[in-house]
């Protein structure tokens, strides 16, 4: 056990807040991910099936409302009215379109599942086969609990990372090249319109991505730091006893605890602000978007029903 009180569950608590190696991390990583080629293949295809399927969504539910309001119309000017044939085959067709994408979505997420598991149970195992060989300096070196952090705590976070980053990463891709065609085949100054909102959105979340990164970083230290000061003074509350060291380690402690706080509760918050500033570029984009579609409504260049498709793509874009 180390010197109770000692301080050596503060170790390593100033390192930087970047990986040392971002690239041969990714390339490792890629390597383990290498003998399920096939299994990320289809997650690949199954996700690009279902943001394909979600996207044709706006377009054909504004199919419906052009039919509606070209009724109205037609019944105003004592036409026919609304075609409810036509409405209906719609909503079939909608129907259909949201079952295949939930469907695409659930198998990718069942297979991308079954890869991160098994990513992450070979880590397992070969990081407690390589512990089996570390010499004794090592484990004198570091706390207990930090030892536990690695194969608990960061194991977890990279099985999540996993199982939702890699998928989000190819949906989103697939999401932005297929909305932009769509708003494209809409209007090209809409389109125009709701690029230039981008770069407002991409400063904002940079800002908060930079601030919060450091917290999260100091979040997984202090509570390795935690752990292994409590294991250490639980494993030898006698010799604490012996040395009359209580005050120290309660005050050691507290100030480790105190700064799992911190870290904590600013990394919580600034990634909590994440949604917010996507709601207010999106709310930005929406007014502009609005404004122009009713315009262009009125020269006859696009439908009414085509300003809800473009609305709806937009905000999935920002």
């Amino acid at each position: 056990m180390s010197r109770p009180g000692g301080g050596h569950g503060m170790r390593g608590m100033h390192s930087g807040e970047k990986a040392k190696d971002m690239k041969g991390t990714f390339g490792k990583l890629g390597r383990y991910l290498g003998r399920y080629g096939i299994l990320i293949l289809l997650v690949i295809v199954f996700a690009i099936g279902s943001t394909i399927f979600s996207i044709l969504g706006p377009n054909i539910l504004g199919n419906a409302t052009t039919e509606i309001f070209n009724g109205l119309a037609s019944k105003i000017q004592g036409g026919a009215g609304i075609n409810f044939s036509a409405i209906l085959k719609i909503v079939y067709t909608l129907i259909a379109l949201y079952v295949a994408s939930a469907f695409c979505s659930f198998i990718q997420g069942f297979i991308m599942t079954s890869v991160s598991q098994k990513v992450t149970y070979r880590m397992r195992k070969e990081i407690s086969e390589k512990m089996h060989r570390l010499p004794m300096k090592y484990y004198e070196s570091k706390t207990t609990g930090e030892i536990l952090s690695r194969i608990t705590n960061d194991i977890d976070t990279l099985s999540q990372s996993l199982n939702q980053s890699v998928t989000q990463l190819i949906t989103s891709i697939s999401m932005i090249i297929g909305i932009t065609v769509m708003m494209l085949r809409i209007s090209g100054l809409m389109t125009l319109v709701t690029v230039l909102v981008i770069p407002i959105s991409l400063v904002l979340i940079a800002t908060v991505v930079k601030k919060s990164q450091i917290h999260f970083k100091h979040q997984q230290e202090y509570l390795g730091n935690v752990n292994g000061q409590v294991e250490e003074v639980y494993g030898g509350h006698n010799i604490v006893q012996a040395f009359n060291k209580e005050d120290d380690v309660i005050k050691e402690f507290n100030e480790i605890n105190n700064k799992l706080y911190e870290s904590a509760w600013k990394s919580q918050f600034l990634s909590g602000l994440m949604m917010p500033v996507m709601g207010f570029v999106s709310n930005l984009s929406y007014v502009a978007v609005s404004l122009l579609g009713g315009f262009l409504v009125i020269k006859g260049r696009i439908e009414v029903g085509q300003i809800q498709s473009f609305i709806q793509y937009s905000k999935n874009f920002t």
